[in-house]
């Protein structure tokens, strides 16, 4: 489903600011993958999502999904294929915008707009149907603006959006990570519910290591640009927290940068 071939960026290059994200990164993803990604910070775990939606050019490498060759695409024509979930619950929806007219946007991704009403009202029986299986009462909010959401309903609204034309790739980048753990634990399992149901081929990005091990049926560890780590299935279903912190010892031959980040 993904192939990135000798994946290579730099930021800041020519500068003594130059940063290498990413170091000849090779990967491949088949269909339906759930591939959680961990690293350090600075490790280019958000880089790598960046570099699959097409946030900006790769200085060397390829981008395949499927059998389209995406590597000169620009982000907008990516997302026909690609939904992204961000860290902050503010993004990806707009909040002026009602609840209905949020996911009538969600549902044209990838399709020409002309003009007609907004919402349908066929599209209001799917949004009813779709929201009432979050558990958020919002399937009776559909006029409500989305500003005046908590950042947990934002959140579970965006995973809805992202989700509701399915997606060849879902990128979801540290989703998580600015909520309330309460709030965290229902969209993890929402998160866990709307993968396995849909099938969808998906990348996420995490500082926990628990989460890493405990989602998905890969796990791939980057450290300075690199995969140092690619762990699947039973393998991945053996590790513990403390056995991944030593995977990455064997592999890196030296201690992490932030082993608190990680750990968390």
């Amino acid at each position: 489903m993904i192939r990135l071939q000798q994946c290579r960026k730099y930021f800041h290059r020519g500068s003594v600011n130059q940063v290498l994200a990413l170091d000849d990164v090779d990967l491949s993803i088949d269909g339906g993958d759930f591939v959680t990604v961990i690293g350090s910070n600075g490790a280019g775990k958000s880089t790598l999502l960046n570099a699959i939606a097409g946030c900006f050019p790769l200085d060397e490498g390829r981008i395949l999904i499927g059998d389209i060759d995406v590597t000169r695409w620009p982000e907008y024509r990516r997302a026909r294929y690609i939904a992204r979930v961000f860290q902050d619950p503010l993004l990806g929806t707009c909040p002026s915008a009602s609840i209905e007219q949020n996911l009538a946007l969600a549902l044209r991704r990838g399709r020409r707009r002309g003009l007609g009403r907004g919402v349908r009202a066929a599209e209001r029986r799917l949004f009813r149907e779709r929201l009432a299986r979050l558990g958020l009462g919002l399937e009776q909010r559909l006029p409500d603006r989305v500003g005046l959401l908590s950042g947990g309903q934002r959140q579970a609204l965006t995973m809805l959006m992202a989700t509701l034309v399915r997606p060849q790739v879902l990128l979801l980048d540290e989703h998580i990570a600015a909520l309330d753990p309460r709030t965290a634990r229902q969209i993890l399992l929402l998160t866990r519910e709307m993968v396995e149901q849909e099938h969808l081929t998906c990348l996420m990005v995490t500082h926990n290591m628990k989460h890493a091990i405990d989602l998905g049926n890969r796990l791939i560890m980057l450290h300075q640009g690199r995969i140092i780590l690619d762990l699947r299935d039973g393998e991945k279903q053996r590790l513990t927290v403390d056995g991944l912190v030593e995977r990455f010892y064997q592999a890196q031959g030296e201690t992490l940068a932030s082993d608190s980040l990680l750990l968390s």
